[in-house]
């Protein structure tokens, strides 16, 4: 007995084949970024899509501009800090002295209790 496979000689998960089944596709255009590396990459957008200003590069990261003379320069990314550092940012040493004195004199008084 031969099995009812209505899907015979495609693979599974292929869409619709051919144009007329899948409708047609807008209408597009290519546009080209450049990141501060030289590399170029040229993603599409339909003809009434709004052209963005930058582009991440898919190859390194960088940010891409339209312009390949002067592309976008690379973010400038802060060094990693530990919370004592932003600690240290927001208080000064008096400050730091005064309210562990604060909190040393709480804790006596709650051991003497």
């Amino acid at each position: 007995m031969v099995g009812g496979n209505a899907i015979r000689g495609t693979r599974v998960g292929a869409g619709p084949s051919g144009e007329s089944e899948r409708g047609e596709s807008a209408p597009r255009r290519r546009v080209s970024y450049w990141c501060a590396n030289g590399h170029e990459s040229r993603p599409s957008f339909a003809l009434d899509a709004e052209i963005p200003e930058e582009w991440d590069c898919p190859r390194c990261g960088l940010p891409g501009g339209q312009d390949e003379e002067n592309p976008p320069a690379a973010p400038r990314t802060e060094p990693y800090k530990t919370h004592l550092a932003y600690v240290k940012e927001r208080r000064s040493d008096a400050d730091g002295e005064a309210i562990l004195a604060e909190a040393l004199e709480r804790l006596r008084q709650r051991r003497q209790i």
